[in-house]
């Protein structure tokens, strides 16, 4: 009898006497593995050539693991490097990857460090994400993703002082969008 086993069936015996339950440990040995979560990555473009030629190396990546289905949210990581040090850019899930962008989901923050790196993690329904009018009956799917400038300063030094200010932050003052997942859609 291996060891395991036998500590197995000891516990159970105990657990029979006792009327204790019992431990889930003892039953480790018999468990199938857990299978990995299904995963969706995304590689983001910049939203506009003007912004391209100021942020050559500009990259954001994105991975979304789907475990709605299992535990009732999932895991959206992102990580960006190349943009301007210490920037605030909010994080949306969104119906259209540029403009107009339709629905939209406001789902986090990333602040970049000193070297213009960032990356946040965020526990949410990803897979089914949606925007939904109860007035007008239209449900939207928000199966993009993109970013913008939270401050609507923080794009002047590559557009001007006269760049548009969108309404992409909590103080319905934001700056353009500076990545979004193109073509790519999530689930």
């Amino acid at each position: 009898m291996k060891v395991s086993t036998a500590i197995g069936t000891t516990i159970a015996a105990i657990a029979a006497v006792t009327g204790a339950a019992m431990p889930a440990m003892a039953h480790a040995h018999n468990a199938a593995p857990a299978a990995a979560a299904p995963t969706v990555k995304l590689t983001l473009q910049t939203s506009s050539p003007q912004l391209a030629k100021c942020f050559p190396h500009a990259r954001a990546d994105v991975k979304v693991t789907l475990t709605t289905d299992a535990i009732g949210k999932d895991t959206f990581a992102i990580s960006a490097s190349g943009l301007r040090p210490k920037t605030d850019f909010t994080v949306f899930l969104i119906e259209k990857a540029a403009a107009p962008f339709g629905a939209v989901e406001y789902i986090g923050d990333i602040t970049t460090d000193r070297w213009g790196t960032a990356s946040n993690t965020y526990q949410l329904i990803v897979e089914e994400a949606f925007a939904f009018n109860n007035e007008t009956n239209v449900r939207k799917e928000l199966n993009s993703v993109g970013f913008w400038f939270a401050d609507p300063k923080d794009d002047d030094g590559c557009l001007g002082a006269k760049s548009p200010v969108t309404r992409f932050d909590g103080d319905d003052s934001a700056g353009v969008q500076m990545m979004n997942s193109g073509a790519h859609l999530l689930p």
